[in-house]
């Protein structure tokens, strides 16, 4: 008990100003000096946390961050493993689709075929053709598109007629732009500026101007 007396009667009469001197640390009671390294102690104890401990810290909830997106790449490349099959399977059937479709796009030797198609067409359902022209073809990314303009002359029915089974030709083949005016019975060809003098309504016929369209593949693509 002396002995700790002693230790607080010694803090009670040390000054702090003391703490000031750093060149009197030998002067100091030993019970200062023990406090100081142990205030010491802690303090790098402290700092150590902050500096290293802290670092950990945010490295491991970097880590735990990767970790939820690796979960997540697994997840999804074990639905991908999973369906594997699914996905060739239907990438066969595109590829076999799109083979079907280029299939059915004439090339520039089958387009007078494709012309004469139409012209057997047409006289099929009873028309007179007045003309059969080729316009200027159409590059795109993927296709080239060729247009016919096509003047025909029927009756109304006749023309339906003819506009379906164009449409269901095995080529592919698509209708634009199309004008129907009364057949001009004196000059015996069609009107399409308007119905004139001379057209006919009552005899039935109709002269029509349509715009086909056909397609091949642009296999001049990069």
């Amino acid at each position: 008990m002396a002995a700790f007396d002693d230790i607080l009667e010694s803090l009670k009469s040390f000054d702090t100003q003391q703490l000031n001197d750093i060149n009197n640390v030998g002067s100091w009671p030993l019970a200062v000096k023990v406090i100081i390294w142990v205030l010491a102690f802690i303090g790098a104890l402290a700092a150590g946390y902050f500096l290293h401990v802290t670092g950990l810290q945010g490295n491991l909830d970097k880590e735990q961050k990767n970790e939820v997106q690796l979960r997540q790449d697994y997840e999804k490349k074990y639905f991908e493993a999973v369906h594997l099959d699914g996905y060739r399977k239907q990438q066969q059937e595109m590829e076999q689709s799109f083979e079907a479709i280029l299939r059915q796009l004439p090339s520039d030797t089958e387009i007078p075929g494709l012309i004469e198609d139409i012209t057997l067409v047409g006289l099929k359902n009873g028309l007179t053709f007045t003309s059969i022209d080729l316009q200027p073809e159409q590059k795109y990314e993927y296709y080239i598109e060729k247009p016919i303009m096509i003047v025909v002359s029927g009756s109304y029915h006749d023309l339906g007629s003819f506009v379906s089974d164009v449409a269901d030709l095995s080529r592919i083949v698509t209708l634009h732009d199309f004008q129907i005016v009364p057949r001009d019975k004196k000059r015996g060809g069609g009107s399409l500026q308007g119905f004139d003098r001379a057209a006919d309504p009552a005899s039935g016929m109709l002269t029509m101007q349509i715009l086909a369209k056909t397609y091949r593949y642009n296999d001049e693509r990069g």
